[in-house]
């Protein structure tokens, strides 16, 4: 059987991807300016925590251009080198964003702190001012695309029909879900910038400062190998939710010619598209041609019950047959055993 060609997930999937696209420019716009400011007040004020935040910036900046070239790539039709498309090209790219965080954002951060506490630089006021400035600025900018992604999150759960922590746990879509978790650390390390600068105008000490840049740089670690570790499990072969397979399984149960599901196997080729492969026993009785025909309608049905199954492969074997050759009862199984 020839297999069929690789859609985009139907007009819902399309839909996200334009939405999802937009938050990502969202994101990138916030980011190039947040950075070019923090950059300057991070000079001008000499202070590490701002510095820390710039490369935070950076990183997401240089993220939001892969995750752009990924929605992109993802989207080119099956060929014949792929002949399941290219939708695993959102895996791929978010893996590199989580490399990205953890090499430009976390350990460029964790190494400002410590030049900081080796230096033990101050500011003057004048620095601090700057800095406190800039971040204010950054956090309204940053809050904004948070705003935007967990907009875009909740109109998906709600399409889903369930929560948003179900739905940022589900994270079908890697470019959304990477987008969401820098803008949520972005907030987080503007915020410990902020109490580092602040602890040091007081204090007078640098420390409070250099252990804030220390933490963002703990915090973009983390969230780099949580990014990563997700990226992996896509890459490597992530099967569907469980419950679309318990469904599915029970959708082919119920169809009066197949007698058994006795396995069914799935595995996400892109956040829309997921390939599903079942053997199953038929019931006796049914010529070829009626199998034939009611293996075309079960596809059929499936696809249009669960668009994002995608690519649908059954393998069918006779049950009595198989029965007969197991029990050594001789003679040729009928039937026998095909692909449809």
């Amino acid at each position: 059987m020839t297999a069929p060609a690789v859609g985009s997930g139907g007009p819902a999937g399309v839909a996200r991807d334009v939405e999802t696209r937009r938050t990502v420019w969202v994101a990138l716009a916030a980011n190039l300016a947040i950075c070019v400011a923090k950059a300057i007040g991070g000079v001008v004020a000499a202070s590490p925590a701002l510095l820390s935040e710039a490369a935070h910036s950076v990183a997401d900046s240089l993220n939001e251009v892969f995750l752009l070239a990924s929605l992109k790539r993802s989207r080119r039709p099956a060929d014949a080198r792929h002949p399941f498309g290219y939708g695993m090209e959102r895996f791929f790219w978010s893996l590199l964003a989580a490399v990205g965080i953890f090499v430009t954002g976390g350990c460029f951060s964790v190494f400002q702190g410590i030049e900081a506490l080796r230096s033990g630089a101050s500011e003057s006021r004048h620095g601090y001012a700057i800095g406190l400035a800039v971040l204010f600025v950054a956090l309204a900018a940053e809050g904004t695309s948070l705003v935007r992604a967990l907009l875009q999150v909740r109109r998906a759960a709600r399409a889903e029909g369930r929560g948003m922590a179900a739905e940022i746990r589900a994270g079908r879509d890697p470019a959304l879900r990477t987008v969401l978790a820098e803008d949520s650390t972005a907030c987080a390390g503007v915020l410990l910038a902020v109490a580092g600068i602040t602890l040091h105008m007081v204090t007078g000490e640098i420390a409070y400062e250099a252990c804030a840049s220390v933490l963002i740089g703990i915090l973009l670690v983390y969230v780099a190998y949580a990014l990563g570790r997700a990226a992996r499990v896509q890459l490597i072969g992530e099967a569907a939710d469980p419950a679309v397979q318990r469904q599915v399984r029970t959708f082919l149960t119920r169809q009066p010619e197949i007698d058994t599901v006795t396995a069914l196997l799935t595995m996400r080729m892109g956040p829309d598209s997921v390939m599903l492969a079942a053997r199953v026993d038929l019931t006796p009785g049914y010529d070829s041609e009626t199998v034939e025909d009611a293996m075309v309608r079960i596809r059929r049905e499936v696809r249009g019950r669960w668009p994002e199954l995608e690519q649908v492969f059954l393998d069918v074997t006779d049950a009595a047959a198989a029965r007969r050759g197991a029990s050594g009862d001789g003679g040729h199984p009928r039937g026998g055993r095909c692909q449809l």
